[in-house]
């Protein structure tokens, strides 16, 4: 029973859209000193439950010799479900909208496309963003950095602010860093979809220190913006705990054989992130 509740978070993409939740709440919180629910923060949550959901439905379509792989196994046997979660995200995702400033929708243009590019085959013999050799991990740390800070930023009318643009930078490192493991989970994936991306170029070790570089980059983000003035010492050191527990992570993931570790563990780093700042934000 618990085994089928875990599958229905992380399977099911409630898990990433609270991902991707949680890092638009810690910017909020960050930049403004206080959380609250308003429509782009549930247009973020609803918008990353559909992309993901079409994601799967669309990339399960082209795997068929992976099936007895658990995750696809999950995956496959739900797909039914998952398009049920895709359409009720879409239809919350266009009520938070249609609320939204009409700054905000039309700053969702890029990311919009550049997401649908991602989950739709629709370059020739039926390819997506993703299948293109070396570009996936870069589209999604853009994506993100764009959507989790960017947006709230201009919410809050601070996207002017340098501060903002040193978070921009810190986050799409941080993603940039913990996507890095995926591709070594995926590397088979990847090499029967003749899909070349890092770990296939500079093998799994030199990728495993590459993330735990990058994420060490991200944190001199973090630094920059300490001696700004916008982080306080609490939320640096916030910031550094999560950098910390992540890196090692990362560095074993590759000795880690079930999803659960990616998909809950890794995906979750961002939620422990924002947990260690509002956390430390009392202090």
């Amino acid at each position: 029973m618990l085994k089928k509740i875990i599958d229905l978070v992380f399977y099911s993409n409630l898990w990433i859209a609270l991902c991707a939740l949680a890092m638009a709440l810690q910017t909020q919180l960050i930049l403004n000193q206080q959380i609250y629910i308003s429509p782009l923060v549930g247009l973020i949550f609803f918008a990353s439950l559909f992309l993901y959901a079409i994601h799967r439905i669309v990339g399960i379509s082209k795997l068929d010799d992976f099936l007895e792989v658990e995750r696809y196994a999950v995956i496959a046997k739900f797909k039914h479900h998952i398009t049920i979660y895709a359409i009720l995200a879409a239809i919350g995702g266009a009520i938070s909208f249609w609320f939204v400033p009409l700054s905000i929708q039309l700053s969702l243009i890029i990311p919009g496309i550049i997401s649908m590019g991602y989950v739709l085959p629709f370059l020739g013999k039926q390819k997506r963003l993703r299948d293109l050799d070396h570009i996936k991990i870069y589209l999604i740390a853009i994506v993100w950095s764009w959507v989790t800070v960017l947006l709230p930023a201009m919410e809050l009318n601070q996207l002017t602010n340098m501060a903002v643009w040193m978070m921009a930078f810190e986050r799409s490192f941080f993603v940039f860093a913990i996507t890095l493991p995926f591709d070594i989970r995926d590397l088979k994936v990847d090499t029967h979809s003749a899909v070349k991306t890092i770990p296939a170029v500079i093998g799994i070790p030199k990728t495993k220190i590459l993330a735990v570089g990058i994420l060490f980059l991200s944190f001199g983000w973090s630094c920059i913006n300490f001696v700004l003035g916008t982080y306080s010492f609490s939320i640096l050191f916030a910031l550094l705990l999560s950098v910390l527990s992540t890196a090692y992570f990362s560095y074993y993931a590759d000795q880690q054989k079930h999803d659960y570790y990616y998909t809950g563990l890794l995906d979750g780093t961002m939620i422990i992130q924002f947990l260690l700042v509002y956390l430390f934000s009392f202090f």
